[in-house]
């Protein structure tokens, strides 16, 4: 029985029809592919500029060329969600979501029926690519879960129709992993999805048993690591202990997947319901391969408008993509992850984390950490281990990051039983607490 399909038709969601146009959209030529975008983008520009106010007012008039249109923050956003819908729509005939809050505040927003019907037709497309169904295939998940009881037992009705086992990812200690381990033995999962963090921790708590989870669940296709960083080392350990294809996928609430690691090893960005930018800090495009602000258009979204909108995080485009099969090269990280250092340097936050994440693996004896900027010279690293650090490693550590950097920089170690996580059970894995 196709539960997962008929949930999405009983909220009204044409799954059907968005399937139908999706695969229409395969069937376009790359020679005219770049003409079917500025169509569609076109389209979508128009549309709410005739029947939304608020985008009507950030445009202020008819645009001439794509690039004239403005870039739009998330900051411009933060008004009440009714006074930023389309003619036609309110609160009620429509899907409503929040963003994570991440980057910042989060924000309420809107997609109408058929367009969050056509963001889960191309996520199972993608996953499709895996041999994963949504209306069969058992996922292993690795999210969080509200505590309050409605939207608790809400989460729990949706982990039902749509073939889903959610792990508790707040208590990932060795008996919980323990108990983890034999619902796989005991379950036909087909693939595990969820945040990359905690999948991982089982993943070096399976190194540490000299186990294979293909070989304890042979049903299992596929991993798919979504929401936080995947580096090549622990990308490698996944591979070796889990024993299936590590898929990548990089996606914001407000547009679904932006990108997705197809077969072929290449992060695929969505180009059938996105347009995907990468632009300099003067908004304007830069060349294949160089690295810039992502900015993002929904070209279905009638609803709520999406259009040229920065998300907040950076990264670049590769030189092999097109306009029909754009290829992300990198994702350096959000635009709040960046540390502003005392010679007035701004370093990734993510380059703190890479070079201390090499040295402290090292011995094996770290589990997980964070690095957070307390002062802008002052960097705390809490971690979970099974020792305490020892001082001459501690001082391995600054002094590595010192000459990466800069000199003058203090660094504090705090072993945690724990580590702190989002309300969704997200680990940010560098935070800074210094004001721009």
């Amino acid at each position: 029985m196709r539960l997962f399909d008929i949930s999405l038709f009983l909220k009204r969601f044409p799954i059907k029809r968005a399937k139908e146009e999706l695969l229409q959209i395969s069937k376009i030529n790359e020679t005219d592919y770049e003409a079917f975008l500025k169509a569609k983008r076109a389209e979508i520009a128009t549309y709410h500029l005739k029947n939304n106010s608020f985008y009507r007012q950030k445009v202020k008039g008819d645009f001439s060329t794509w690039e004239s249109l403005p870039i739009l923050k998330k900051a411009d956003y933060q008004i009440p969600l009714k006074e930023r819908l389309s003619k036609g729509f309110s609160e009620k005939n429509v899907y409503t979501n929040k963003t994570s809050g991440s980057s910042g505040n989060p924000i309420r927003f809107a997609k109408d029926k058929y367009s969050h019907a056509i963001t889960w037709a191309y996520h199972m497309e993608r996953f499709g690519w895996y041999g994963i169904d949504f209306n069969s295939s058992l996922q292993a998940r690795y999210y969080g879960i509200p505590l309050d009881t409605v939207e608790n037992k809400t989460v729990r009705m949706k982990d039902f129709l749509a073939k889903r086992h959610r792990f508790s990812i707040n208590d990932l200690s060795e008996k919980a992993l323990d108990e983890m381990l034999k619902v796989y033995k005991q379950k036909p999962f087909e693939y595990i999805n969820g945040y990359t963090s905690s999948i991982v921790l089982f993943a070096k708590y399976l190194k540490e048993k000299n186990t294979i989870l293909k070989n304890v669940c042979p049903t299992l296709k596929v991993c798919i690591v979504t929401s936080e960083m995947l580096f090549e080392v622990d990308k490698i350990l996944l591979e070796n202990q889990l024993g299936v294809p590590i898929v990548n996928e990089y996606g914001c609430s407000e547009a679904g997947v932006i990108a997705f690691t197809n077969p072929y090893g290449e992060w695929e960005v969505d180009s059938k319901t996105l347009f995907v930018e990468i632009l300099d800090e003067a908004d304007k495009p830069l060349p294949l391969g160089e690295e810039g602000r992502i900015v993002i258009t929904s070209l279905h979204n009638k609803a709520h408008p999406f259009i040229r909108y920065e998300i907040g995080d950076y990264g670049s485009l590769s030189e092999k993509s097109t306009f029909k099969k754009p290829i992300l090269k990198k994702l350096t990280g959000r635009t709040n992850d960046f540390a502003i250092l005392p010679s007035g340097k701004k370093a990734a936050g993510m380059t703190f984390y890479v070079i201390t994440k090499k040295i402290m693996e090292e011995s094996g004896n770290i589990q997980e950490f964070k690095v957070i900027q307390t002062k802008i010279d002052t960097f705390e690293i809490n971690y979970v281990s099974k020792e305490k650090l020892t001082e001459e490693k501690k001082q391995s550590i600054a002094q590595t990051v010192t000459q990466f950097l800069e000199p003058g920089l203090t660094f504090s170690f705090q072993r945690k039983e724990q580590l702190d996580r989002t309300a969704s059970g997200k680990l940010k894995q560098f935070v800074s607490l210094v004001e721009r």
